[in-house]
């Protein structure tokens, strides 16, 4: 007898620990979330004003047209930006593919701008750690610039402007980095008359 009602303690408490951790904790969680964050707790979508979803402002696109901004590599598997295969590179600096991959991107670069003498800033020539970063450094998107304002026939300091218009700037102040999120970049330069 004593073995059957530790069977069916243990049972009773299985259950209740399911339906509270399993059941009753995530629905807390994903309403508060849904009621305090709801753009962040849906993906951060980013949406158009015909309500049309363009991305999120949490995982790159890839633009590789001279007229838009450029952002970081991604080393995600399949195709690039694949949030189903966030995964980074992990090559070391010693590593030839490293340097291969910078290479090709450093190519394009002078390539799509040949005037540009500008020191390239390396995060235009490397990935994230997940492959995903939607975000460059304003020192890139300001490297960028001329080439993207050359290319669409805009004024160098509108374009500039923009630029610095779309730096956010790290959280409280201190923590993290200046960036510019490249797909939000991208939306705006496309409405500029």
């Amino acid at each position: 007898m004593r073995t059957f009602t530790g069977i069916r303690a243990a049972l009773v408490m299985f259950a209740l620990l399911t339906l509270l951790t399993g059941v009753a904790y995530p629905l807390l969680v994903t309403g508060l979330a849904q009621v305090i964050f709801p753009v962040q707790a849906n993906g951060s979508m980013i949406r158009m004003e015909d309500g049309t979803i363009q991305g999120s402002a949490l995982i790159g696109q890839l633009f590789d047209d001279p007229k838009y901004f450029w952002g970081r590599l991604s080393a995600t598997g399949g195709q690039p930006y694949n949030a189903a295969a966030s995964s980074g590179s992990n090559y070391s600096v010693l590593n030839e593919n490293l340097f291969m991959a910078a290479n090709d991107r450093i190519q394009a670069l002078q390539a799509a701008d040949p005037g540009n003498t500008q020191p390239i800033p390396v995060d235009l020539v490397t990935a994230s750690g997940s492959g995903l970063d939607p975000h460059i450094s304003p020192a890139a998107a300001l490297y960028q610039a001329p080439r993207v304002a050359r290319v669409r026939g805009l004024g160098g300091e509108v374009v500039r402007q923009l630029v610095l218009q779309h730096v956010e700037e790290p959280f409280l102040g201190f923590m993290g980095e200046a960036r510019v999120n490249v797909l939000t970049l991208n939306l705006a330069l496309d409405a500029v008359p």
